[in-house]
């Protein structure tokens, strides 16, 4: 017997942690440039990728979310690469990731981070050591052997006060622990002059791994009803997606910062609407306030990124309809 309750439907779900699409790499022939005060993006065709990266492509936090999809899209694609857990290398130690991280090295797929949002509150130096400090050895490293980096931040960086979604040159302001140590990350990579590929993504989900999708789903065929919050909106994304088109930037020579996420946006209410249809499970899905699940973080009330800046390059994105059907499917 399914009983009522309650599922505290939460951003925190970033676990950075596969896709059998084909990429159709379209190449820039023209130098395109875009400036504002805190970035500098160039897409000069000397810089566009051809083939497979030249030397060795690493995969930090391999067994994660989103390294899961990285490690399927490229053993798709045929390009040789390899993965590290934290087994293998501990990014909080700078003597690991110059071990790790060898002269031959041409790109660094950075999708580890701690992503436990209420947890950064009871322990910021914990997260900021993971989502900072460690970022910067990595970033510092890819610096000294000539490696591109590719790394993931957060819509957490923004105070979710906007009313138009957030723009790729808006100025920090993170509300919560989680926010601020991915914020301090950013701010590493770029001082650490690298050359890389920072992108801001929200709202993760996938087949696999711990995320908001599959919990509501199991939620939503063991519970008469689920309550979901509606009034936090932000821009739901697939980790398969996200991989894919941050391939598609990176062949392309984009570098600095960009968001990719599903196109259009929801509540986490309207989400979970969506899931029960698609799936067909047979719980109810009601809708909350967020002030009814006090948390120990507090959460951007609207937290949509703008996509243009990547749309411009890559055309239209799929949609987080398309994209839930396509996870959905997969089970």
């Amino acid at each position: 017997m399914r009983g009522a309750g309650a599922i505290w439907c939460d951003a925190l779900i970033h676990n950075l942690g596969g896709t059998d699409g084909e990429i159709t790499p379209i190449l820039v022939h023209r130098v395109s440039r875009i400036a504002s005060s805190e970035w500098l993006i160039f897409f000069p065709e000397s810089a566009v990728q051809h083939d497979e990266p030249s030397g060795i492509t690493l995969v930090v936090g391999d067994q994660g979310m989103l390294g899961r999809a990285w490690h399927q899209l490229l053993k798709h694609l045929r390009i040789h690469h390899r993965g590290l857990n934290r087994e293998i290398m501990d990014i909080t130690d700078e003597e690991s990731v110059v071990r790790q991280i060898s002269d031959e090295t041409r790109l660094v797929v950075n999708t580890a981070a701690f992503t436990d949002v209420d947890g950064a509150e009871q322990d910021p130096d914990l997260a900021h050591r993971v989502n900072g400090t460690a970022v910067g050895y990595l970033a510092d490293r890819c610096h000294a052997v000539g490696a591109t980096l590719i790394h993931y931040s957060t819509d957490y960086v923004f105070n979710g006060r906007a009313s138009q979604p957030y723009a790729v040159t808006t100025s920090h302001d993170p509300i919560n622990t989680y926010g601020r140590s991915k914020a301090a990350g950013e701010n590493l990579v770029r001082s650490s002059r690298c050359d890389h590929l920072m992108i801001r993504t929200s709202w993760l989900y996938a087949p696999w791994g711990r995320n908001f999708v599959r919990t509501m789903f199991a939620a939503l065929r063991e519970r008469d009803s689920v309550r979901v919050v509606a009034d936090q909106r932000g821009r739901p994304t697939s980790a398969t997606h996200l991989a894919r088109t941050s391939w598609e930037l990176y062949l392309r020579g984009a570098r600095g910062a960009f968001h990719i996420c599903d196109e259009g946006d929801c509540s986490w209410h309207e989400f979970a609407q969506e899931l029960a249809r698609v799936s067909d499970a047979p719980g109810r899905v009601q809708a909350c306030t967020t002030a009814e699940f006090p948390r120990p973080a507090p959460r951007p009330t609207y937290s949509v990124l703008d996509l243009s800046q990547t749309t411009a390059l890559l055309g239209a994105l799929p949609t987080w309809q398309q994209n839930l059907a396509e996870v959905v499917r997969e089970w």
